[in-house]
């Protein structure tokens, strides 16, 4: 967030917090696993997987939420993504980084058969399509002068998150097996 106080950039800014509202689920997965003793029973497990579950689902509202609050003032105000290197090289390793990571995440959650670690996966996949808006909108805008592209892009974006943490608290209060 400081690169984005230095380049000025809202699009970046908004990136930041973005990327804060997913280390919160990260930090989620931390305390569920931390807290899962391998020797514990399964209803135990299953209470704490449940818990875990249910916390990431409410960190897809608040980033859901944040995106709608974000990209609806920025369409209000007709403002335009500042380009800034910062921001397209963040982006940019953000592209290269969060794929991998939600491979990864995903993999191990399928693996262990935990409903909150595949749903934080879905969270780093979020947080993946929200670096390619931004660095469409980037892009759009430096080459087409498109200012609204970003902010559309993102609302979409939006609610497919909103839509991801109802379903995860489905799964989280029925118990569902991890898909």
């Amino acid at each position: 967030m400081l690169g984005a106080a230095i380049s000025g950039s809202n699009a970046l800014l908004g990136f930041g917090l973005d990327s804060f509202v997913e280390s919160l689920s990260g930090m989620v997965m931390v305390w569920r696993f931390w807290k899962f003793d391998l020797t514990a029973e399964s209803e135990e497990f299953e209470k704490v997987e449940q818990r875990a579950a249910r916390l990431v689902g409410y960190s897809f509202f608040v980033l859901g939420g944040y995106v709608v609050l974000d990209a609806g003032f920025a369409l209000y105000r007709q403002e335009a993504p500042e380009t800034s290197l910062i921001g397209i090289g963040l982006a940019i390793a953000s592209i290269i980084v969060m794929p991998v990571l939600f491979l990864m995440k995903y993999r191990l959650g399928k693996a262990l058969g935990s409903r909150s670690l595949v749903a934080d996966s879905k969270e780093t996949l979020a947080c993946l399509m929200l670096s390619v808006a931004l660095l469409i909108g980037l892009g759009a805008f430096y080459i087409w002068r498109l200012w609204w592209i970003d902010s559309v892009a993102a609302l979409v974006i939006a609610a497919l998150i909103i839509r991801e943490g109802f379903e995860t608290l489905e799964e989280a209060a029925g118990g569902e097996d991890v898909e």
